[in-house]
């Protein structure tokens, strides 16, 4: 039976989203081609997350070996293509992230297997792979009819796919350390970026803002919305742009991907590139005067008014309820 291949992504002892996002949209490929979704993880001392991925995958490939303790795509790249060369998959999927940046270009030249990078879709027509990628910086996307081939490489867009819990009860396989030639390339330490005031990406509220919020000195009464929902702001490009807030708020494309519990967009018209940094969102309402603004089309609830009308209403009427509880 044909394969779908999945390369798990941990980083300091944590299985990353990216990699049940793209469990879960190969789950949703072997459906469609009668073929069986396979992880793959390298590490040490791995066997408590190679369980995890067993929730959501026929087969677990496991090697566990000291020199797989911290990513090295050089030393990666050597243990995937022999796994790729022996069991020939049909599709091999690699996060779209600074790890899988490095490796799938020199894995799908060493394999000479075609590539096709920041994947927004998949889909099989007539043996074929057809990806959806975005193309002018998110103004336009394109279908690409990749090259028949016996096998291919992509790597998936994170935040993309919402991850559905596993149910599946997969065979945990333990290979043998694979032999692997000298590389130049070592790790050294991890570096963490700078963290800001916060942390939109981990936020279960956002109150965003866009263009609409007019002027910066109109921030803190998005800013006491937050606060009195238990949120925090965020916004999209042109508030950045602007310098009204720094760029680890932005939304989108060119920031970040959020998925919060809730999402308030106040004066967002809705481009492609903040869409599909939230489209994922469990909750999103929007707040926009303009009745045939983008954000209506992805808004679970809209409100078609001035936000400077709505926002001072909110915040008084939670705070009546607030203190009846």
């Amino acid at each position: 039976m044909r394969e779908i291949i999945v390369l798990a992504e941990h980083r300091r002892n944590e299985i990353r989203d990216i990699t049940f996002e793209m469990l879960t949209k190969g789950r949703q490929l072997t459906e469609t081609i009668n073929a069986e979704l396979v992880a793959v993880i390298l590490g040490k001392n791995i066997r408590d997350k190679a369980e995890t991925l067993a929730n959501y995958a026929d087969k677990v490939l496991v090697i566990d070996d000291d020199r797989f303790e911290f990513f090295n795509s050089d030393i990666y790249q050597q243990a995937l293509s022999t796994i790729i060369r022996e069991r020939k998959p049909f599709l091999t999927m690699i996060g779209h992230t600074s790890y899988g940046l490095e490796l799938a270009p020199s894995l799908a030249v060493s394999l000479n297997i075609p590539l096709v990078t920041d994947c927004l879709e998949l889909e099989f027509s007539n043996g074929n792979l057809i990806a959806t990628r975005q193309m002018y910086g998110g103004k336009m996307y394109s279908k690409v009819n990749v090259k028949k081939s016996e096998s291919y490489i992509v790597t998936i867009r994170q935040g993309i796919v919402t991850p559905i819990e596993g149910k599946a009860r997969g065979e945990i396989i333990e290979l043998p350390p694979p032999v692997i030639e000298p590389v130049k390339k070592k790790f050294i330490e991890y570096v963490l970026p700078t963290v800001g005031e916060v942390d939109i990406s981990s936020a279960d509220i956002l109150v965003a803002v866009g263009r609409g919020i007019k002027d910066q000195a109109n921030i803190p009464l998005a800013e006491e919305l937050a606060k009195t929902i238990g949120g925090v702001v965020a916004c999209s490009r042109p508030i950045v742009d602007k310098g009204w807030l720094p760029s680890d708020r932005q939304v989108g494309s060119s920031g970040k991907t959020v998925k919060p519990k809730l999402y308030l967009a106040l004066g967002i018209s809705g481009a492609f590139q903040h869409i599909i940094g939230m489209k994922n969102s469990q909750l999103i309402i929007a707040i926009n005067k303009d009745p045939n603004a983008p954000i209506f089309n992805v808004a679970h609830y809209g409100v078609v008014e001035d936000l400077f009308k709505i926002i001072p209403i909110l915040i008084e009427k939670i705070k009546e309820v607030r203190k009846k509880t």
